[in-house]
């Protein structure tokens, strides 16, 4: 009764988009990502113990786990609705009652021992048998679910780790910028008590060095929550040894492409997930169609029984009942009802699946044009940090010669640390983008066998 399933057309272009912002193509040579497994992209030694730590102790991945264990319960539930349920039972009844023709009252006793069927409904018209698609179809569903937790735990833990990389190194640079900046306060200092150098200087200089200190603060202070956020999504504490000092100690990630066409969606979980979805209600479909039809039930049973107990089991006490029951639907406004609502309820699937793949769809090209951008950027910075590093070396010649003021040479540092922190946030950004490219195109979610994780 259900009707046939077919996927509805992907509602987004067959190619990745191109552009100014995507003019870096992806490598002729480079695995497809989906193709690449997570140990495979990830491979830094300490950040694979992290992440396997995670997926061992992530509470929000553990529940991901149980629910398709639960789902898979709920599915055998269904399916056994198909097979009939033999019970047991044993009647005793004793009862004083009035025989008719009789002058007074009779104590009947009947002892009884039944082995049977009870009200098994025979699917004809596969009624039950939609039921326990659909419930597989949601099993399914939920075991993709999984693996987009996992997905999405694997990335975040990378994207904490290189964060906190990046945090470390920033307070790094602003503990040298502090000791730096009091290394000239206490020159300035000495140069103004002596009357070589305006009380000006004096407090410019004092300005930067309150600003590194605010810096220092500051970045300590991340580093912390850093920290605190990794040991959450790790589930367990993460060892001091395993964390890097800064972003440039990085491993580099090897480079993945995403495939010639947007086809490669159809593989992330998540939207494998709206697909078992759809296919869930496509076969309540089909259920709702055979309520229309006659539902057709047997109860049966054999057994002995007697009117004493002694005689429960001797020859003659051997009884048995056969009762089929069909149950023929005349006139019920509920199933035309019922039937609307499972078509309309396949819409809003179709409706979600379609939404899905749109979603991803633009994730993915998010990704790409922002690493098509961050080479250039990158290179860009390099530059500005060469550029202002020689210009604060010049500044810094000529106040000590007497031919500058102090100023330029407070611009100077300033534009230097900023270009210092810039170029930190770009190589973060670029590692960052690697890794939410190889996640929003499936990678990092196991194959293996519906409701475990792999390990």
């Amino acid at each position: 009764m259900a009707p046939e399933y077919t996927r509805p057309e992907a509602p987004v272009p067959s190619t990745w988009p191109r552009g100014p912002a995507y003019k870096e193509p992806p490598a002729a040579a480079a695995p497809v990502t989906a193709n690449v497994q997570w140990r495979q992209f990830f491979t830094d030694g300490r950040l694979q113990q992290i992440i396997d730590t995670a997926l061992q102790n992530n509470r929000d991945l553990r529940i991901a786990a149980l629910k398709v264990e639960r789902a898979r319960a709920l599915y055998r539930v269904q399916r056994a609705e198909l097979f009939p349920r033999a019970e047991s039972s044993a009647i005793a009844r004793k009862q004083k009652v009035r025989i008719s023709g009789s002058t007074g009252l009779a104590t009947v006793e009947e002892y009884a021992v039944n082995l049977g069927i009870s009200a098994w409904e025979i699917d004809f018209f596969g009624r039950l048998r939609s039921l326990s698609q659909a419930a597989l179809q949601e099993y399914l569903a939920t075991d993709q679910a999984r693996r987009s937790a996992q997905i999405l735990l694997i990335s975040e833990v990378a994207s904490a780790y290189l964060t906190l990389a990046a945090d470390r190194e920033n307070l790094k640079l602003a503990q040298s910028t502090l000791e730096a900046q009091q290394a000239s306060y206490k020159l300035i200092q000495r140069r103004f008590e002596v009357g070589l150098a305006p009380e000006l200087d004096l407090r410019q200089v004092q300005t930067r060095v309150d600003a590194a200190r605010v810096d220092v603060a500051k970045f300590t202070e991340l580093v912390a929550q850093d920290e605190n956020a990794l040991n959450l999504l790790a589930g367990a504490p993460v060892p001091g040894n395993l964390l890097l000092q800064e972003l440039s100690a990085v491993k580099a990630l090897p480079d993945v492409s995403p495939g010639t066409s947007s086809e490669v969606l159809l593989k992330r979980p998540d939207i494998l997930q709206a697909e078992h979805l759809l296919k869930s209600a496509n076969a309540n479909i089909g259920a709702a169609r055979a309520a229309f039809f006659p539902r057709i039930s047997l109860t049966s049973a054999i057994g002995t029984a007697s009117g004493d107990l002694s005689g429960l089991f001797k020859p003659g006490s051997y009884v048995w009942n056969y009762a089929p029951q069909i149950v023929l639907p005349i006139f019920d406004a509920r199933t035309w009802a019922g039937l609307q609502a499972t078509k309309v309820e396949r819409e809003i699937a179709v409706a979600q699946y379609e939404k899905v793949i749109q979603g991803a769809f633009r994730e993915v090209a998010d990704a790409l044009a922002k690493r098509g951008t961050l080479g250039d950027q990158l290179k860009a910075q390099q530059s500005l940090l060469d550029a202002t590093a020689k210009t604060y070396k010049l500044s810094q010649a000529r106040y000590e010669k007497g031919i500058d003021i102090y100023l330029n040479v407070l611009d100077a540092q300033r534009s230097l640390y900023a270009a210092q922190q810039g170029l930190i946030t770009i190589r973060l950004a670029q590692l960052t983008n690697q890794v939410g490219l190889y996640a929003v195109l499936g990678g990092g979610a196991d194959g293996g066998v519906p409701g475990q994780i792999a390990q």
